[in-house]
Formats: C-alpha cells, sequence, structure tokens
C-alpha cells in the first residue's frame, strides 16, 4: 500500500473527483459514510457524539458524519468554532443539509466560555482541520485542542489528528506547547493510505489507532518511495516446494554467533533459521558453546572455533550460500579483526546483526566494506551508534534513507511498524507485530528467519520484507495465545509455522 504526502493526497481527491467523475461533495458523502459505517461498528447508540468541525472540508466530513449518525438514531451534537470567517463550499452545503435535521443540535464556539462539558458516556469526533493543515495551531484553536484533550473521553479523529502534520512534525515537538500543538486521538478513521507520520513513535500519542477506510480514491498516477506492507503484498513471494526437491534446493548457510554467557542468542536464531526452511545450517560457535547447541538445536551442524569464549577463526567460507554474523557475538579485539576478514573475503549479500552492528559502529572504515544488498538489522540504539543521535523519529527516518543509499545495503529499523529502507531509498513499513515482541532474543530470530529465507534464493528485498513480516505475524500469534506480557523470543519460533502457513493457504 503507498503512503502519500497531504499534497498527493489533494491530487489522489481531484484526479478523483475530474476522472471517476464524482462532485466534490458526493466524494465527501462518500468518506463520511465510511466513517459512520466504523462508528456504528464499535459503539452503541447509548453514546453522544460531540462532533468539532472547522471551516474546511474536514469539517464537511464532520458534518456529513453528524448527519448520517442522526439518522440512525444515534445522537450528535455538532460544534462550530470561530477560527474562519468563511467556510468550503462542501462545509457549507452540508451545513444546510444538517439544518434540517431538527434532532442535531449546532453550537457556534466563540470563546472559552462556550466550551462544553463532558460526561463519561460522550464521544468527541475531532473534525477541525484535517490534513490540509500549513502551521502550528496558535491562540483559541489551540486553547480548543487543549480543551478536547483535558475531556477525559474517547476521541476519535477524522483523517489526521487535528494540528498533526502528514510528514515532518519538528515543529510540534520542538515546542514547549506540544501537548497542547495536536489532538491527542483513541483512534484516527483515515482515508484510502495512512499518513507518513503514523509510523513514528513520538506521534503515537496524537494518533492513537488508526485505521485505513477505503473510499476508492484513484491513486494509480503518483509515484512514492513509501510504502506500507500488508499481507496482501507479499502474497506471491513465498516460493512453493517442489515434489522431488531436496535440501540441497535450499540453501547451505552460515551463522557465526555467540560468546561465553551469551550462547542463547545462537541457539534462538539457528532454531529461527531452520524453521524458516533452510536446507543446512552450520554454526560457527566458541567451544563453550559445544554441547548447548547440540541439545538444543540438534538438526544445526558446528564449526567449532578454536577460543573458548569468542569468535577468532574465520572458518572455510566457500561452500556457504549465505551468512549471517552478530547475535550473542561479542566486541573483543580478536572479534573484530576476524570479522573485518570476513569482510574482505566474503562478496555476497551478508545478514548483519547485534554486535555486528557495534563492530561496525565502532570502526566505521568497515562500513565501506560491506557487501552491497546485505541487511543490516539494528534496533534504534544500534542505529544511532551508526549514525548519531537524532532530533527525532523524522529525522532518524531521513538518516535511515540516507545511510541505505550511501552504503548500498537495506536496512531494516526494527521496533513497531520496522521500517526496511532498500539501497534505492525505498522504504517499507511492517504491518505486523505487537508490543510483546520487545523482549530479549527478539531480534536474534529475525536474524535467523533472514538467513532462512536469503538462502533458500530469495533476494535481499524479498527477505527483508517477507523475514520482517513473518517475524511480526509469529509475535502476533504468540500474543494470541500467551499474551503479549508473557511472550519470550522462543514463542516467536514457536508460532513461526503458523506465519508460514497464512502464507501457503
Amino acid at each position: 500500500m503507498k503512503i502519500l504526502t497531504t499534497k498527493q493526497m489533494q491530487e489522489a481527491d481531484q484526479f478523483t473527483i475530474s476522472n471517476e467523475p464524482i462532485a466534490s461533495i458526493d466524494l465527501m458523502e462518500r468518506a463520511a459514510a465510511k466513517c459512520t459505517e466504523w462508528i456504528v461498528k464499535h459503539f452503541s447508540n447509548k453514546k453522544h457524539f460531540h462532533i468539532f468541525v472547522g471551516a474546511g472540508n474536514n469539517g464537511g466530513d464532520g458534518l456529513a458524519i453528524a448527519r448520517q449518525l442522526a439518522n440512525i438514531e444515534y445522537n450528535a451534537t455538532v460544534y462550530i468554532p470561530h477560527i474562519s470567517d468563511t467556510f468550503s463550499q462542501d462545509f457549507s452545503i452540508n451545513l444546510e443539509r444538517l439544518k434540517k435535521n431538527t434532532a442535531i443540535k449546532i453550537v457556534y464556539l466563540n470563546s472559552e466560555k462556550d466550551f462544553p462539558t463532558f460526561q463519561k458516556h460522550h464521544i468527541i469526533i475531532d473534525a477541525l482541520f484535517g490534513s490540509g493543515l500549513t502551521r502550528i495551531l496558535t491562540d483559541f484553536s489551540q486553547k480548543m485542542v487543549h480543551f478536547i484533550n483535558e475531556a477525559k473521553v474517547k476521541i476519535i479523529s477524522i483523517d489526521i489528528p487535528s494540528g498533526l502534520f502528514g510528514e515532518d512534525n519538528s515543529l510540534i515537538h520542538n515546542n514547549l506547547e506540544k501537548n497542547n500543538s495536536a489532538i491527542r486521538a483513541n483512534y484516527t478513521l483515515t482515508f484510502e493510505t495512512p499518513f507518513l507520520s503514523f509510523f513514528f513513535a513520538e506521534n503515537e500519542d496524537f494518533v492513537g489507532k488508526f485505521f485505513i477506510l477505503p473510499i476508492n480514491l484513484n491513486t494509480n498516477s503518483l509515484e512514492t518511495n513509501n510504502f506500507f506492507v500488508q499481507k496482501k503484498d507479499l502474497a506471491n513471494i513465498l516460493k512453493k516446494r517442489k515434489k522431488f526437491s531436496h535440501k540441497g534446493d535450499f540453501g547451505n548457510a552460515l551463522l557465526i554467533a555467540g560468546s561465553f554467557g551469551k550462547m542463547g542468542a545462537a541457539i534462538l536464531s539457528t532454531n529461527a533459521c531452520l524453521r524458516s526452511g533452510i536446507g543446512l545450517l552450520t554454526a560457527h560457535i566458541p567451544r563453550c558453546g559445544y554441547e548447548v547447541l547440540q541439545i538444543s538445536s540438534t538438526e544445526t551442524m558446528l564449526s567449532v572455533d578454536s577460543h573458548n569464549e569468542i569468535f577468532t577463526i574465520l572458518p572455510d567460507i566457500s561452500k556457504f550460500s549465505n551468512i549471517a554474523i552478530g547475535p550473542g557475538l561479542g566486541k573483543a579485539t580478536e572479534t573484530v579483526k576476524v570479522f573485518a576478514e570476513l569482510l574482505e573475503k566474503y562478496q555476497k549479500p551478508m545478514i548483519i546483526d547485534a554486535d555486528a552492528l557495534n563492530i561496525l559502529s565502532e570502526n566505521p572504515e568497515l562500513l565501506l566494506k560491506l557487501p552491497k544488498n546485505s541487511i543490516l538489522t539494528p534496533h534504534p540504539k544500534e542505529f544511532e551508534r551508526l549514525v548519531g543521535k537524532t532530533k527525532n523519529h523524522f529525522h532518524r527516518y531521513e538518516l535511515l534513507v540516507e545511510f541505505a543509499k550511501k552504503y548500498e545495503v537495506f536496512v531494516i529499523l526494527k521496533g513497531a511498524f520496522s521500517c526496511l529502507v532498500s539501497p534505492q531509498g525505498k522504504c517499507f513499513f511492517n504491518s505486523t507485530g505487537n508490543p510483546g515482541m520487545a523482549t530479549a532474543g527478539s531480534g536474534d530470530v529475525l536474524t535467523g528467519i533472514l538467513l532462512g529465507l536469503l538462502s533458500q534464493g530469495y533476494s535481499s528485498q524479498e527477505t527483508a520484507l517477507l523475514g520482517t513480516f513473518l517475524h511480526g505475524l509469529s509475535g502476533d500469534f504468540a500474543a494470541k495465545t500467551n499474551g503479549e506480557n508473557s511472550l519470550i523470543a522462543k514463542d516467536l519460533i514457536e508460532f513461526l509455522p503458523n506465519a508460514f502457513l497464512e502464507f501457503e493457504k
């Protein structure tokens, strides 16, 4: 699914109006109907809806929603604040339509004295400004936003929380009045595509949980580098196995992992790799891990380092289809040297995670030796070590794109909506996963999944997209069974077959 800019969404509106063709007021009615449908599905008519509408088309949406709710015997009160002396044409049309329904109370807000009071069964619908906003809120608008945020009732924002921008919100986050700069919605109902700002953690308290409502906007001609990855986007990627396949058809990979006290990372990665369909897997580990790996990952072959505790010797890498390095590796001086040797000798795409990333951050000259199309999997702190501190999450997103393009690698920035950036600067935000996956070892599991897929002949981009999605999906299955609070990394491996079965269906 494309992620479009606010300007592109306006273009999509106009293109749809011109080429469907459909009148602007009818497109607004269609959008409002989708919102009304969502509201009715989630809330009973025992609730009372307080709908705040601005003077533009976002306000027009709100007026149409109020009328549609009233038509099915939902209680609604509309508030029109004095924030402009003029109304958009579609707002005016919907206001006249609304006035014909005497069951709906319309209240004009001229000052703070006119603000209403709320009760527990009330719900606020925010249709004040929408995505067309171009400047930070001030004066009466800001006071109204503060009042709504303090209401202690559920808030539904239409299109985008009023005051929030679709892309860069640095102005808000640098503002001392940040808490009053945008509506803090519980739910955001957006149309056709999400906005980029929805994927940044710093905006979570404004956006709440967002829902994408299809309204048949024509976006085919609009180009973008940002995408929201859903199951349907990956449905045709998973390879089907042929009847006469054998293990040699599915890769022979090497995982370099583990050190004294960190062998659990190697165990998680090897077992995840095996569950991902790898044909043959060898783990290169220090001698201290020999027995535990033989017991805990019985299908994995072992290459044992001469050192008892750390990685010091590079095995023969010529026979391996692909290599992953990093989980539990440590950063000993000998390990740094042999990692540099690996980068000199191995030119195929690699999976690089955990301490291997930390070694790169402490030895930046090694970044220039990364094989093209390698996949790096930092969590936010590891990425910060690579590029330095960032001003905010939008700035980090910009640096992420810059980094991937500069070193011609794929980077998966792990977290909610894990972001994969390609060497061409395309960004793919993942739709699976949950907060329960914020647990030790979750990244080690992802490394194993990626190695398993890459070794089976998937391209680096296919590997990163499918692997991240499956990783999150297995976490979702695990959370449904065990809950988010009790989820551990081993659960991700246990439920990985469920994730694969979703695609095999």
